[in-house]
């Protein structure tokens, strides 16, 4: 239990570094300009700690109920193929919806897409090698 906590708190924090190191990099900046109009002006910090810590434990309660079902022998390669799952139902999906809904430029969406799955693959591997049984 104690393991899982920590996993938790340490998943979730990466997520908000790893958020915060693809959508305020200038290069990230310029492609969301599209954004502008609706974007918010200010960060809410705190709230966005708290949503990533609660991100971090919910993917790490995931992984370990879906772990005797992924494919893959190891700790590793389990986490990468809930990674990628996890890549496909969260940012895959949001990332067709906003394509079909709005004007998004196509090097947008790819961005978002590539930055999504290198997000996913990095936690999947941290919950892979840290929580698995047959890590």
């Amino acid at each position: 239990m104690l393991r899982f906590v920590l996993v938790g708190i340490g998943g979730g924090l990466l997520f908000g570094l790893l958020d915060g190191l693809i959508h305020a990099n200038p290069w990230a900046r310029r492609l969301y300009k599209v954004f502008e109009p609706i974007a918010r002006t200010a960060i809410n910090v705190p709230a966005g700690v708290a949503i990533d810590l609660v991100y971090g434990f919910a993917l790490a309660g995931g992984f370990l109920l879906l772990e005797g079902s992924l494919p893959g022998g190891a700790g590793l390669a389990k986490g990468v193929v809930f990674g990628g799952l996890v890549w496909f139902v969260r940012v895959a999906m949001q990332v067709a919806s906003q394509w079909m809904m709005y004007t998004v430029p196509a090097k947008t969406l790819i961005y978002m897409l590539l930055t999504g799955l290198v997000e996913m693959l990095i936690l999947g591997t941290l919950f892979g090698l840290t929580l698995s049984v047959t890590a």
